[in-house]
């Protein structure tokens, strides 16, 4: 089957098989889709949806488009806690150790910045000399360590994602829930966690300002994360206002840093 013919499938509503969707994701991670092909698919997803087995097949393609963390030789349940941004949202940088410390393994692949919202990274890397952008190896030898490690998304985790995304950005089909599911879970699932708590944020300083939106956001990152053999919990939280007292990278790392004393 073609690329185009995939993509007309999928503009008329139909339902498209995990090797065809694998085709797509491997075709343009290795280079031989074009943007205007891969730009035209997106968009038929944006507006015709995927359903739960395509956006289980999309986010395994996204994830086996590269390297997958193993971290089956550290003992203990690894959970990694998820949040979908918001304002002073500095939660990850302040929980992340403190669950480490209670003795339970915290890998957290993590984001920057998007839109109004702040990344976690960009907050972190306000501390001079911090360093987030260690590799595989490295990172599982941190968590084997010291219990915790924070980094950002490397060549090796879901290269197709990174690519997508980026194209995402500039076609208008970032606000499309599966696609937004998909994007977050295959890096998720590419951490070698066991469980995973998601922080999906709700109100005016939230990307899905109404409940309607954020559950359903809710539902489908749970339904990928167990179809993907991960126990997944989510909490849906009020971003009508900035979480704690501070707003900016560097306020936020002292507030973390008054909060964990």
């Amino acid at each position: 089957m073609t690329p185009y013919e995939i993509i007309a499938l999928k503009r008329d509503g139909h339902e498209l098989s995990a090797a065809q969707i694998k085709f797509l994701i491997d075709s343009y991670t290795e280079g031989t889709l074009t943007d205007y092909q891969m730009a035209a698919w997106l968009m038929a997803a944006f507006i015709r949806g995927l359903n739960s087995t395509e956006k289980h097949a999309l986010t395994q393609a996204m994830l086996h488009s590269g390297s997958v963390a193993d971290l089956s030789a550290i003992p203990g349940i690894k959970v990694d806690k998820h949040s979908t941004g918001g304002v002073g949202d500095k939660v990850s940088i302040i929980l992340a150790p403190v669950v480490a410390a209670a003795g339970v393994p915290v890998p957290m692949i993590s984001g920057r910045g998007l839109g109004h919202t702040g990344g976690t990274l960009d907050k972190l890397e306000s501390i001079p000399g911090f360093k987030v952008d260690y590799d595989l190896a490295a990172y599982e030898q941190i968590i084997r360590e010291i219990g915790v490690c924070l980094i950002g998304q490397t060549r090796e985790i879901a290269p197709a994602d990174k690519k997508i995304y980026a194209l995402r950005d500039v076609t208008a089909t970032v606000e499309s829930i599966p696609l937004i599911s998909a994007s977050i879970m295959s890096k998720k699932l590419a951490e070698g966690i066991d469980a995973l708590v998601l922080d999906v944020k709700t109100g005016s300083g939230a990307f899905m300002k109404k409940m309607e939106q954020s559950e359903e956001l809710a539902k489908s990152l749970i339904e990928i994360g167990e179809a993907g053999g991960k126990r997944t919990v989510a909490f849906i939280t009020n971003m009508d206002e900035p979480l704690g007292n501070k707003v900016g990278n560097w306020l936020e790392i002292e507030e973390c840093i008054d909060a964990l004393r």
